[in-house]
């Protein structure tokens, strides 16, 4: 794993506040992909792509966890690593105005295009807040839904991560969340790679130890739900030419679900 946690963040916040300057891409889409196309590969239908604010799919993702979220209206949902708003908004029109949808993203640059994102579309049952997935800045017990997409595996400390996805879990709430995992060895020349790690490869977890580390947290009910090869498209758009060549059967893109214990 590439230098100190410190290190790593720095690098993958300047990375994403490329992406979302618009000068830069990583782990995901590019601007040469079609983003719809992009999406549906992923599993989101034509609509949740069509029904979002212009610059807010910014092809990033590995997955679609709320696809197998459940998710019913009035609940509140957590996006951890929220981007410019994508799964945000999404998730918004199902909870209603019920409901509340909060995401949280370390990058400023990210937190502002979604605030604006959100008061474009006139959305007030979404709001951005600026903060680390070790430490979010939400409540014990708050939370109904936590997702992610394709984002804990830029997390230095994952085991406090999903400390966290706990803490905030009320009982018996569940998180569903896509993201990458290793399933075979990364060669030694991207092991320490800075570039590999904001691009969702080095700092990917074995599929057995990420699911280890949620039981860890006090997690229950841990599912795969669906776990494909992840494409070169995934991990590495059109910018990070390190990872070209990548060989298949190293990365997996897998949606997992978990359960904090207790009644709701």
């Amino acid at each position: 794993m590439p230098e100190d946690s410190q290190t790593i963040k720095d690098a993958v916040r300047a990375a994403y506040a490329g992406v979302a300057r618009g000068s830069g891409c990583c782990c995901g889409g590019a601007p040469a992909v079609d983003l719809t196309e992009f999406g549906q590969a992923l599993g989101y239908p034509a609509s949740d792509l069509e029904g979002v604010p212009d610059g807010a799919n910014l092809g990033l993702g590995c997955g679609a966890p709320l696809e197998y979220a459940e998710l019913q209206p009035g609940e509140t949902v957590l996006d951890l690593g929220s981007g410019a708003g994508f799964d945000c908004f999404v998730a918004r029109r199902t909870v209603g105005d019920s409901g509340r949808v909060i995401g949280v993203d370390m990058t400023p640059e990210m937190i502002a295009r979604a605030r604006a994102n959100a008061r474009q579309a006139g959305y007030d049952n979404v709001e951005f807040r600026l903060g680390e997935i070790e430490a979010l800045p939400v409540a014990d017990a708050s939370v109904d839904l936590v997702i992610s997409n394709c984002v804990l595996n830029l997390v230095p400390d994952k085991k406090a991560a999903f400390r966290e996805i706990a803490r905030v879990l009320k009982p018996g709430g569940r998180m569903v969340v896509s993201d990458i995992v290793r399933v075979g060895e990364l060669p030694a020349r991207l092991r320490d790679s800075m570039a590999a790690y904001a691009a969702c490869a080095s700092g990917a977890l074995p599929r057995d130890e990420y699911l280890a580390g949620l039981v860890q947290a006090g997690l229950k009910g841990i599912e795969v739900l669906r776990q494909v090869e992840a494409r070169p498209m995934f991990v590495t758009g059109a910018c990070c030419g390190e990872l070209a060549g990548l060989e298949e059967g190293i990365l997996a893109s897998a949606t997992i679900r978990a359960w904090k214990p207790g009644n709701p």
